[in-house]
C-alpha cells in the first residue's frame, strides 16, 4: 500500500504535465493560425512572435521570483547560459525554415542541463528565458525581413490582432512551463509521441473549426500515428510491469533469505 501511495502523486503530476503540454500547444497553434493566416490578421512575423513569447515568459518568471513564488537557489555559469541560448535560439530559427530540423536533441540538451545542476524546471526556465528573449528580440526582426521581405514597423495592428497576439503570448507561457516540466519527467522518445499527439489534435481541430480539408493520406497518417502511440504506450507499460515484477521477486527472495537465516541458526 505504501508503494502505491508514493507512486500516485508522481503519476498524477506526469499526467498533468503531459495534458498541460498538449492543451497549451494545441491552443497556441490555433491562436497563431488566426493571427498569422491571410484569412485572419496576416501577422507574417513568425520568428518575432517567438521572441514575444519568450519575453512574456521571462517577465512572468522574473516577477514570480521577485514576489517570492519561486526562488533561485542554483547558479549556472554565464558561459553555459550563453551556449544554451545560442543552441535554443538556433533551434527556434531553424523550425521557421524547416520543421524537419526540429529534433529531440534540443530537449535532451535541456534535460542534461537540468540534471547537471540538479535544478528545478521553473528555476531553469527563469534562468534561461531572459537571455533568450533579449537575443531573439534583437535578431528576429532581421530574420523575418529576410524570410518575408516585410518590416514589423509597417504592420498595422488592429484591436483584434493585438488581442490574438496577447492570447498567443499568454498561452506560450503555459506551453513553456509545461514543456520544461515534461523534460524532467519524460524521455526524448516520449517527446516524439507527444509531438504526434499534438499533430493529430491540431489537424482534427483545424478540420472541425476552420473547415480544413483532410484527404485520405491525412487520415491514414493520423491512424498510423495513433497506432504508433498505442504500441509505444503498451511497450512502456509492459517494460514497467516486467521491471516491477523482477524487483518484487528480488525483494521476496531477499525476505525469504532473511527469514531462513534464524531458522538455520536454530
Amino acid at each position: 500500500m505504501e508503494i502505491k501511495e508514493r507512486k500516485s502523486p508522481f503519476t498524477v503530476c506526469n499526467v498533468g504535465a503531459w495534458s498541460m503540454t498538449v492543451v497549451s500547444s494545441v491552443g497556441i497553434i490555433m491562436a497563431n493560425r488566426q493571427l498569422m493566416s491571410p484569412q485572419g490578421f496576416a501577422f507574417a512575423f513568425a520568428t518575432t512572435l517567438s521572441s514575444f513569447h519568450y519575453s512574456l515568459t521571462a517577465l512572468v518568471c522574473l516577477v514570480s521570483n521577485a514576489v517570492g513564488y519561486s526562488a533561485s537557489t542554483h547558479a549556472i555559469p554565464l558561459w553555459e547560459l550563453i551556449l544554451f541560448s545560442i543552441v535554443a535560439n538556433a533551434s527556434i530559427i531553424a523550425m521557421n525554415f524547416s520543421l524537419i530540423l526540429n529534433t529531440p536533441g534540443f530537449f535532451q540538451l535541456i534535460g542534461s542541463l537540468q540534471k547537471k545542476y540538479s535544478i528545478g524546471s521553473f528555476e531553469l526556465l527563469t534562468k534561461t528565458t531572459p537571455m533568450q528573449a533579449l537575443s531573439l528580440l534583437f535578431l528576429c526582426p532581421f530574420i523575418d525581413f529576410y524570410l518575408t521581405g516585410k518590416l514589423l514597423s509597417n504592420y498595422k495592428f488592429s484591436s483584434g490582432a493585438f488581442i490574438f497576439l496577447l492570447l498567443s503570448c499568454s498561452i506560450a507561457v503555459f506551453c513553456k512551463v509545461s514543456l520544461y516540466l515534461c523534460i524532467g519527467r519524460f524521455s526524448a522518445s516520449s517527446f516524439q509521441v507527444l509531438g504526434h499527439m499534438k499533430t493529430i489534435c491540431v489537424m482534427t481541430l483545424a478540420w472541425l473549426l476552420f473547415d480544413s480539408k483532410l484527404g485520405l493520406k491525412n487520415f491514414l497518417g493520423m491512424a498510423l500515428a495513433a497506432m504508433g502511440m498505442i504500441a509505444y504506450t503498451w511497450a512502456v507499460e509492459a517494460e514497467k510491469e516486467a521491471t516491477n515484477s523482477k524487483s518484487h521477486r528480488k525483494t521476496k527472495d531477499k525476505m525469504s533469505g532473511e527469514v531462513m537465516k534464524p531458522l538455520t541458526s536454530i
